[in-house]
Parts: C-alpha cells; structure tokens; sequence
C-alpha cells in the first residue's frame, strides 16, 4: 500500500473512535452502564438509538467480564508483581477511569496505545478536566521521543502505530512495562483493521513477549451470509474495510489462529452466547426495559456477527476460565441439506417501482396479482413508513411486473402501519388488523381496503379505498407482529388472530376468533393446554385449523415449537406436533403448507452459526429436512427476516417479497426487488 493511501486508510480507521466515543457517551446517558466519564472524553453529544445502544452494551459487558476475570485471577496469585492492563487502539475508552472509581487499580496499572493524533487528543482532554486530573493524581505531560504523551503512577497513554512492533516493544519497556507481570492485552475492534499480516505479527510478538499473559479480542466474523456482506460494505464505503475475515470467518478460526500463534490456551463466543450466558437474568430485564425496542432481529444478527476471545499464556492466568462451558445456550446443527431450491429474481428496474420494504404485509388477490401494503421502506428518495400500495401483476409466465397505487381521495388514509396482517376477503377486498405506527403506538381499529378500476379508461391503474371497519376506540386488536389465519368452525369462516407484542406487554399469549361474514368477535372454545406467548411467529392454515410455528418468547428467545389448533365438534384443541430431528428455534420467517408438507422460510436463529434455509415438515410422519438456496443467481445480498412470501402452487414457486432491516450502524438495507424459489425439487422427491 502506497503511503498517501495508509495514511488515508489510517485517519478513516481514527474517525470509527470518535463515531464510537459518541456512542459509548450516549450508552451512559441513557442509563444502559454506569460511566461518569464517557462524556468527559469525548467532544459533543449524540442521542444513538436503542438497536444502537443495546450492541454497544452488550460490547460494554463482555469486555468488563474479561478484565474483571482477569484482575480477579492476577490478584488471587501469591507473589505475583502487579498486574498490567496494555489497551490496544484504546481511542477515548474510559476503562481506567472505570476501573480507578471502583478501586480495581490498587494492584494494577493501565497502558494505552494508540495513533499519535488520537493518543495526544486523549491526553489534552485529561489534561484540561479537572473531574479526569483528581482521578489520575500528578502526570507528566508528554515525552515526544519516547511516544509517550501521559504518564501517572499507574496510567501512561502512548502514541505509537500498532503496525510498528520494533517501536511499540521499546516504547513499552521504556515506559515500564514488565514482561513478566501478569498482563491483560485487550483490543476491542482494532485487529480486524490492520493487514492480515500486521494482525498476525502482533498476535505473535504478544504471545512471544509475555509468558504470562490473557489477550481479549472483540470483532466482527460471519462475513459471507447477507448481513456479513452488508457489513463489510459499510466499512469498505467508510474506507476502513475489515481484514482477515475471510481467512478467520468464525470463532473456531479465531481459536485456531491465536493457538497457533503461540497462545496455550482459546475460548471464542458469539455476543448472543454471552448475553445469555454470562449475564444476569434480572440484568438483562433491566437493561431489555430502559427503552422501547422493535429490531429484535437485527440484535441478533448484530451480535451473531461479532465475538469476544480470550486466549492465555502462564501458569497464572491459562487456568483462566473466562467463558466457562454453559449448557443454557446449547448450539444447534441443523441436518445437511437435502436438497436445494433455486432462487431467482423475478422484476427489475425496467418492470417498474421496486420493493424496496421491510414490515409489511402481502396478500395474494388473485393468481396474477400480489398487493403489498405498509411496512418501512425507500419512498420517494427517502426512509420512512410507506404509504403506497405495491402491486405486482404477472405479465408473462415466469415475469411480474411491479408499480405503486395511492389510496383513492376519498375514504380514511393509510396510516402507515407496520407489522400487521393482512387477509383476503375477495379479489376487491382486503382486511388490515393490528400493527404499530411506533414502539409505543399501537395501530388502532380494522381497516378494510377497497379495490376499483380507475376511472379514467385510457389507463387500467387501479384505486384503493381505505375504510375503517370497526370503532376506532375499540383496542381489542392493540398488538404487532402477531398473525391472523383464516379457520373454520361449524361450517363458518373466522379469522384467528394468535399472538403478538404491544405497548404494555412484551408477548402476548392470548387469541380472538374475528367471524368473516359480520365482522364481530366471538367466543370459541379451545381445550389443551395454552402454549406459551409468542411474536414474529409464523402461522398458516391446515385442514380447517391454523399451523403456529417458532416465535420469539418472554425473555426474547426464539422458539422451535410447532402447535395446531386443531378443529374439533366443539370448537378448537391445541396440539404439539413432534418433529424429528426438531426444527431450529426461529422467529420473523414465513410459512406455507404445500402437499402436506409445512415449509418454514428464512427467519432469525440465534442457536446455530448456519444460515437458514426452507425447513421441510412431512405433517402426516413428523420428519424434517433442510433445504438450502441458491442465490447464485440474486445479484445482491437476500436479508430472509421481515418478508413475506406469497405460495404459487401450480408454479411449483415461492415468491419472496421485501425483507431487510436496520442493520445496527452499517445502514438499513433492503431486497430490492422479489425473488421467487423453484419448489419443483420438493415435489420430485416424494
């Protein structure tokens, strides 16, 4: 790389401390962990929102439980020197001010390295608050030649290149750092920024260096599934694109790259193992309550990309179990896939607006149209909650054309609802129940939707009446991301809405029976025992009764619990339908029955590092397969959570419609357009 270029790639890299610093500020301002000095260090303020704020807590906590591990271990050994904390691109991080407060640095000391500009900043900062000064007690300002510029009695920040090792290894020795004292090496974000080779030459020196020593890492992995491609986008856009990830994709990698390095000793996790495993119930309520939160998939898939290592050295620190085994996050090993369906997109720009929509609901009106409503998208060159209707119309065998339609003039006005259903009473008629505007706003009343023919004849658009159909006041349907599926009993249509989340509770686990022909709620019976509440499930209709699949619990769990609410002479009974091998636990995917066979499509797990598929039910047998897609023909990343599907039965097709999501602080990206799976290998093989 030539040197204007790593100078450029250098400052893009600085530029991530400060957007992070911000953050971290905004964490401690909202009350998620408890740092007086976040704002301190760090210039101006920024309000991040909750997905934000929870991927940069869960970051917070897995790297408190490494250090206090470690100082916990350093301090238990007889005769040991005094432990020594050596922070690795550390940028403004405020963990000596942390750990000095809590009376953790009687025995320890804290180095800090970072580039030069970054280091010097963080130095006049401590310099000029005097909050800062009283904790650190008297400092020298600065030694250029030795790089460094803060020294205390246990605090010295230095400004060096970690690229450069020759000079990091003097500058630290000069400065008093002891080799053989027990050390805590810790990068937070930083080793995926340099050069591989860069990379694994300080991960070498370090083991070299320090015989008795634990190295803490957290980064990104997962780079190849469509979030890990996203990811990688936004930080090559920012021009400080992610190294090694292809050669290290996983947390066995990891293990694997520091063992042979040198390293005696590696345990690797997921940031959703650690937040299940290694924090608190009663934390994790707390902090799951401090704000309104609705991108459930997106923390997932956020800390399903990023891990915390911990790999040791020495006789004091490698019997160091900084991530026990648990066995309250068992992994999943869906089977090997037994088959593949091919995915295919099925408009372009040329056929019309795209799709470009997450949250929304889709409905087939007739065999060759598919109307799509609601949802947060691309609208007219900006984010927001969509108004306009999509409708896709097919005008060829195996092509469909897309294009917007307003709601007409007169009538009530799309609100712009996400998170509802949406059901099909004719080929005009279309009813909406439930959704959320916000968080904390709920959706109220029914809305029925009309479809008629323009009138203006040299045009075939069509319109679309909004109309309320029940009182508006009337909260019954007060609730989001539940389902609603058409049943029958006693020879009459009812809708039966199941599930759900809503402002005052965060799962619902109670039901109603709608009935399609008056439009009232009633009363039916259901015997057997209630399932547990759920949201993000998927459901669909079976043999006049509703298939209920995966879900996302109390506790934010997903599920893998397939229920039918199975017709009977006297109303309903709720059954478990036993699956072997059991399905994953998922939630936010889509599902449709098709000769006897439930198909669950994409959707989040947290349990498994693959990707999901289309999981294969056999209703009448219980057995299951996976089934893998080929997206080799999608030109883009295909995000399979918050889509719908529509089922095209005699086409042997799946068309998948919209998905994608705010994808933490890489952006929020969408399908652009609607890709359809060929199902025709289900049928050949049975």
């Amino acid at each position: 790389m030539r040197p204007r270029s790593r100078e450029r790639r250098a400052g893009a890299v600085q530029s991530t401390n400060d957007s992070s610093a911000l953050s971290k500020s905004s964490l401690a301002a909202r009350g998620y962990v408890h740092d007086a000095f976040a704002a301190l260090l760090v210039p101006g303020t920024a309000r991040r929102a909750p997905l934000i704020h929870r991927g940069y807590y869960v970051r917070a906590r897995a790297v408190r439980h490494c250090v206090r591990a470690f100082l916990e271990r350093a301090r238990a050994a007889a005769g040991a020197p005094r432990a020594q904390i050596v922070s690795l691109g550390a940028g403004s991080d405020s963990l000596y001010f942390r750990l000095k407060t809590a009376g953790l640095l009687a025995w320890a000391a804290v180095w800090e390295v970072d580039f030069p500009d970054v280091a010097r900043r963080k130095a006049e900062r401590i310099r000029d608050t005097p909050e800062l000064c009283a904790l650190t007690g008297p400092f020298q300002y600065g030694d250029p030649a030795l790089s460094l510029c803060f020294e205390s009695l246990d605090y010295r920040i230095l400004g060096l290149d970690l690229r450069q090792l020759q000079r990091l290894d003097q500058a630290l020795t000069t400065v008093g750092l002891d080799a053989a004292a027990p050390t805590l090496l810790l990068a937070e974000a930083v080793l995926t920024y340099l050069e591989p080779d860069n990379s694994a030459a300080l991960i070498a020196w370090a083991a070299q260096r320090f015989p008795n020593a634990l190295f803490v890492v957290y980064e990104q992995m997962r780079p190849h599934d469509a979030f890990g491609q996203f990811m990688q986008q936004h930080f090559r856009q920012l021009n400080s694109p992610l190294h090694g990830l292809d050669r290290f994709p996983d947390v066995e990698a990891q293990q694997h790259r520091f063992l042979q390095a040198g390293w005696t000793a590696c345990s690797a996790i997921d940031m959703n193992e650690f937040y299940r495993c290694f924090l608190p119930p009663e934390e994790r309520r707390r902090m799951e309550r401090l704000e309104p939160f609705d991108e459930f998939e997106e923390w997932h898939l956020k800390c399903a990309h990023y891990f915390i290592l911990a790999a040791s050295r020495g006789d004091t620190l490698s019997q160091t179990l900084v991530f026990p085994p648990s066995e309250a996050f068992p992994r999943v090993n869906p089977a090997s896939p037994s088959g593949i369906f091919p995915a295919n997109v099925v408009t372009s720009d040329r056929h019309g607006p795209d799709l470009k929509r997450y949250g929304h609901a889709s409905v087939l009106l007739s065999p060759d149209s598919i109307l799509s409503a609601g949802g947060f998208g691309e609208q007219e060159g900006r984010h927001c909650r969509v108004s306009k209707f999509h409708l896709l119309s097919r005008y060829c065998d195996f092509e469909w054309k897309g294009k917007h339609i307003c709601s007409w003039r007169t009538g009530a006005q799309w609100d712009g609802r996400l998170y509802h259903t949406m059901t099909r009473l004719s080929d005009t008629q279309v009813l909406v129940l439930g959704g959320r505007l916000s968080p904390v706003t709920p959706a109220l009343g029914i809305l029925q939707l009309h479809f008629v023919e323009s009138e203006d004849t040299s045009t075939q658009d069509l319109n679309v009446t909004v109309t309320k159909a029940g009182a508006e006041e009337d909260t019954t349907l007060s609730r989001w991301r539940h389902s609603t599926t058409e049943v029958s009993y006693e020879n009459q249509k009812y809708l039966f809405v199941y599930g759900g989340r809503s402002v005052l509770e965060p799962v619902l686990s109670h039901w109603y029976f709608l009935h399609v022909g008056t439009m009232a709620w009633v009363r039916i019976q259901v015997e057997g025992e209630t399932p547990e509440g759920r949201h993000s499930h998927s459901a669909c209709s079976w043999q006049g009764g509703a298939l209920i699949a995966g879900g996302l619990d109390t506790s934010e769990e997903p599920l893998s619990s397939v229920l039918f609410l199975k017709p009977t002479s006297c109303g309903f009974l709720w059954e478990s339908i036993d699956i072997q091998p059991p399905i994953t636990p998922r939630y936010s995917h889509t599902a449709h029955v098709l000769n006897g066979k439930l198909l669950l499509v994409g959707g989040v797990w947290i349990h498994s590092s693959s990707v999901p598929g289309v999981t294969v039910v056999d209703l009448t047998t219980g057995f299951s397969t996976e089934y893998q897609i080929d997206t080799a023909c999608v030109p883009w990343p295909l995000m399979l959570h918050n889509h719908t599907s529509i089922l095209l039965p005699e086409e042997q097709q799946l068309l998948i419609l919209g998905g994608g999501g705010n994808c933490f602080s890489f952006g929020t990206y969408f399908n652009p357009h609607p890709v359809a799976l060929d199902l025709s290998s289900l049928s050949a093989g049975q």
